[in-house]
Parts: structure tokens; C-alpha cells; sequence
């Protein structure tokens, strides 16, 4: 039995708040710089993985939707011989090589738009499936993901990358693992469900991935366990029971502009498809100031002097490697000090200043929503077998940019909360995107 996690409508929400909203840059007293008062106006969505989880805050003491609580119930449960009517009911998300598994269906309504949904799969489902493949469950290879407390629900995360078997018994009914990149261009951030979706997925990826790169001690080399409901890992070995907590990886990304002329610097990577451009980024280095992080990225990969520093927002980023699945965007404004662009080829492909007209333009022509129903009916095709092994971030590429002659990432990402809200700071009314 698959089932769906239940979320307040999107028109509930939109109800009470307005389309738009407005923020300022950090005055004097919070920079060492001089910065500007700005008005910006913003889309009030987030980006994807920020601020729309649907998990609740679990109480501290030993309740069941508590880590604590909810691994003694778990247990209970994996031993019981015949599983009663749990309370709360604990549902249980696979993953396979870092992807999870997800369906498709088709909306009422009259564009028959496709929308995934999470394969959330119930405990005693999932030791059925199992037992098929002659796999195993225990408490221990499953990962507290959180719990809401007013569905009655504890979500738990499970790492089935070696059960081979399960790959058939969920294929015939319609299930696959989509990586979280395609779900991210195939997520409708303006609904409340899809972007929940994506954040609960986004959160169990992190750690699950941090599981699987944390099987051995930094500090003695001995095996590590789980603890805490797997939240928290600890050294096996008596002398050293070193704790090991989940890393946080911190990337500053930052939108270089040139108040005098009105334009932003905008960069590429060999990688990106052609005619994207977005904001540049890099990681922080020990000892540095997220500030001082973002002058010397610019500085190393354009040639850019940056003098005022102003902090815009920040987006959790679980889609990259294995190796740092739990980063976390921190995104800024950097407001230029010199114009001269010296690419570091090592770093970027190249780099640009673009006016604030080209920008809007990039911006008002893109087709996101087109790009996003393109890529939500492909999810649909993976899921019914058609297409096994397909990523869809070039999706944007081919739906965003044909009728103009640069684009940015979609509203997915932080990067185009940056441009955009800098693109139409002078609009009340938010982004008139296609």
C-alpha cells in the first residue's frame, strides 16, 4: 500500500498571504561596509528544500513522534509478529543509490497536468517486500526523518541500494527512484505538496548519504554505529566513542552588481547547457567570514573587487555528490568595486556584466511552467519504465531560453530568487514570468 502525505491546499495559504513581499539590505550598523538602503521586491515562494517542510517539531521527552520515542515504537513494531493498528502509523521512504522512490499521476483538470508523489511505503509493506527479495529490516538501518504530530504520522528514511530484487515488485506497479534533480524541475514550487514532497526528500537524502560516508571513525578508523534513531553516529570502539554528527557544507553564492551602470555580473561553467548563466559561488574556507568568502570567490573567478556585502537569503542544497550532500546555499549581494573581468578559466567558462533590461527580458520570456509540466510528464515516463536513466535539469534549456538569448536557473533555485528580485526590485507586484 503506497500512500500520500496530506498537505494544507495551496489557496489555504495564498488566502492570508499576499503574492509579494518586500525586504531591505542590512544598513551601516550590520556591515563593514557602507550599503545602500534598497527596496527589494520578491516572489514569496522559496526556493526548493527551504522553509516548506511539512514536518512538525518533535517534543524532547521520550513521546512516540520524538526520535527517541519513535525508535523504541519501531522496534516494537519490526518484533511484533503480526502488525496491529499503529499509533502513530509510521511510513517508510526507500531510496536507491541516493534516489528516491516516487510515482506519477495525472491531475483533474484541464490541462491534465502530471504530478509525482513520494513512494511512501508502510513498515509492514516494506518487510513484505523484503522478505520477497530475501532482504532484511531492522531498526537500525532505518533514519528518523521527522514527524507531524497532527497527521499522526513519523516518516523514516531506508537505504535499499543492495536489495536488487525490490526493482521489479516496484516497477510493475508503477514506482521507480528519480533522482532529486529531475524531481526538482518537475516540482510546481507553487504547490504547497509538491514542494513538501521535495523537502522531506531532500532531508532524508542528506542523511542517508551522511550514513553512508561516515561508516568509519576520523579519529581511531574503527567502525561506527547508529544512535539517536540515526541522526547521530558514534565510534564502536570503547576507548574512543567518538560522536559524529551530521556536516553541513556552507556555499556562498552571490549576485555581483554594478550600481553605477545598472547591470549584474553573471557567470558559466562548462558544465551548464548552453546559453544559461547564473550567480557565482564557491565554498568557504577555514577561518574565513561568510563576507570575506564571498570577495575572495569573486575576486578568484572574475577578477571582481567586491566592497559591500548584504545577506538575501539561504537555501539547503541535498542534490549534490555523495561526498557533501549536505550543503547549504547562502546567498548575498556583493556590490562591485571594480568593472574589469578577468576569467579564471579553471573555475568559470566565462563571465559577463548584464543590464538590468537584458535581464528582465531573460526573465519575463522564460517559459518555467512549460519546462516544469515537461519535465513532471517525463517523471511520469521513468516511473512506467520508458525512460530508466534520464536527467532532466536540461530541461530549461530546451522550454526556458529559446526566445532570448542568455536564461537563469528556474525558481528551484536560489540563484533565481537573487537575479530576479534584483531584476524587478521596483515592481511591488512581484515577477511577471510567462
Amino acid at each position: 500500500m503506497i500512500e500520500v502525505l496530506p498537505f494544507p491546499s495551496s489557496s489555504a495559504i495564498s488566502s492570508i498571504i499576499p503574492a509579494s513581499l518586500h525586504i531591505f539590505t542590512l544598513s551601516r550598523a550590520f556591515s563593514p561596509y557602507k550599503a545602500s538602503l534598497t527596496t527589494m521586491s520578491i516572489n514569496l515562494h522559496p526556493p526548493a528544500y527551504a522553509d516548506n517542510t511539512p514536518l512538525s517539531r518533535p517534543p524532547k521527552a521520550s513521546d512516540p513522534f520524538s526520535p527517541t520515542g519513535a525508535l523504541e515504537y519501531l522496534k516494537f513494531q519490526l518484533s511484533a509478529p503480526t502488525q496491529p493498528s499503529p499509533t502513530p502509523r509510521l511510513k517508510v521512504l526507500p531510496f536507491r543509490n541516493g534516489r528516491p522512490l516516487a510515482s506519477s499521476s495525472t491531475a483533474h483538470s484541464r490541462d491534465s497536468q502530471q504530478i509525482w508523489h513520494l513512494g511512501w511505503i508502510n513498515l509492514g509493506d516494506l518487510k513484505g517486500l523484503l522478505e520477497i527479495s530475501s532482504g532484511r529490516l531492522s531498526g537500525d538501518s532505518l533514519v528518523y526523518v521527522g514527524s507531524c504530530s497532527e497527521d499522526d504520522v513519523v516518516y523514516w528514511a531506508v537505504d535499499v541500494s543492495s536489495e536488487s530484487g525490490l526493482l521489479a515488485v516496484l516497477g510493475s506497479k508503477n514506482l521507480c527512484f528519480v533522482d532529486l534533480r529531475s524531481l526538482m524541475v518537475a516540482s510546481d514550487w507553487s504547490d504547497l505538496q509538491a514542494m513538501g514532497n521535495l523537502a522531506i526528500a531532500g532531508r532524508a537524502r542528506a542523511l542517508l548519504e551522511w550514513h553512508n560516508i561516515s561508516q568509519f571513525c576520523g579519529h581511531c578508523g574503527e567502525k561506527t554505529v547508529t544512535i539517536e534513531a540515526g541522526r547521530r553516529k558514534q565510534c564502536s570502539k570503547e576507548s574512543c566513542r567518538q560522536r559524529i554528527y551530521p556536516r553541513v557544507d556552507p556555499v556562498v553564492i552571490m549576485l555581483v552588481i554594478d550600481r553605477e551602470n545598472d547591470s549584474i555580473l553573471l557567470g558559466r561553467k562548462s558544465s551548464f547547457v548552453p546559453r544559461m548563466w547564473s550567480c557565482l559561488a564557491g565554498f568557504i574556507e577555514p577561518g574565513e567570514s561568510l563576507e570575506e568568502a564571498v570577495r575572495r570567490e569573486t575576486w578568484e573567478e572574475t577578477g571582481v573587487e567586491v566592497g559591500d556585502v548584504v545577506y538575501h537569503s539561504s537555501q539547503p542544497w541535498p542534490v549534490g555528490p555523495s561526498s557533501m550532500s549536505c550543503q547549504l546555499m547562502v546567498g548575498f549581494f556583493a556590490y562591485a568595486k571594480s568593472l574589469d573581468i578577468n576569467v579564471d578559466n579553471k573555475e568559470l567558462e566565462d563571465a559577463q556584466w548584464y543590464s538590468r533590461e537584458a535581464v528582465r527580458e531573460a526573465l519575463t520570456v522564460a517559459e518555467y511552467k512549460k519546462a516544469q509540466r515537461t519535465a513532471a510528464s517525463k517523471v511520469e515516463q521513468m516511473c512506467k519504465g520508458v525512460e530508466k536513466s534520464h536527467s532532466l535539469t536540461a530541461d530549461f534549456n530546451v522550454e526556458s531560453g529559446e526566445l532570448a538569448s542568455m536564461f537563469v536557473p528556474g525558481p528551484h533555485a536560489i540563484a533565481h530568487h537573487l537575479i530576479s528580485s534584483w531584476a524587478f526590485q521596483d515592481l511591488p507586484t512581484g515577477i511577471p514570468c510567462r
